[in-house]
């Protein structure tokens, strides 16, 4: 039997390879999305809260609907700018394997937005049901912010330890 020193690390998949690093870099893209997602968070907070008192109060629908569609506006300005970033960066509009589950649910709370949007404009839903789709898509986007976080930590970690240091804003 072999020691296990003499056992092979298995290849640990890098999230850019350094060519994707310096087009990340190197592209307004990422300071775009750097600027975006924290206003997109913020309106989301703003929204959340207002979409809650709504819930809680009766009151203030129409501010939960005017922050709803604030919200909404970031997040399809955000998935258009991103997709341009991951064509800048990785050479294809969208689902680049190193951000290919952070796509499909982007794509799921983008769904969950539009349904929104279908319900106010048709008519099709009570402003409550309206709400409750707010809020599952509210959910989804959390856990997408979540995901994207993580691979900003992923990304900031594995350029510390090549020691390449971190010139971007964003995964």
């Amino acid at each position: 039997m072999r020691p296990s020193s003499d056992i092979p690390a298995p290849a640990i998949a890098r999230l850019y390879t350094p060519e994707q690093r310096a087009r990340r870099d190197a592209t307004a893209w990422t300071t775009v999305q750097g600027i975006l997602a924290p206003v997109q968070f913020l309106v989301f907070a703003v929204s959340l809260g207002l979409v809650l008192r709504f819930l809680l109060t009766g009151e203030g629908y129409g501010a939960a609907t005017l922050s709803i569609l604030a919200k909404t506006l970031c997040l399809y300005t955000i998935m258009v700018t991103g997709a341009i970033w991951e064509k800048r960066v990785f050479g294809q509009w969208l689902f680049a394997p190193a951000f290919f589950w952070e796509d499909v649910v982007s794509f799921g709370v983008i769904a969950l937005h539009t349904l929104y949007l279908w319900g106010l404009v048709a008519g099709a839903m009570a402003p409550v049901a309206l709400m409750a789709v707010t809020l599952l898509a509210y959910a989804a986007y959390v856990l997408n912010a979540a995901q994207f976080v993580l691979k900003l930590r992923a990304a900031r970690l594995e350029e510390a330890a090549s020691g390449a240091g971190y010139g971007g804003v964003t995964a």
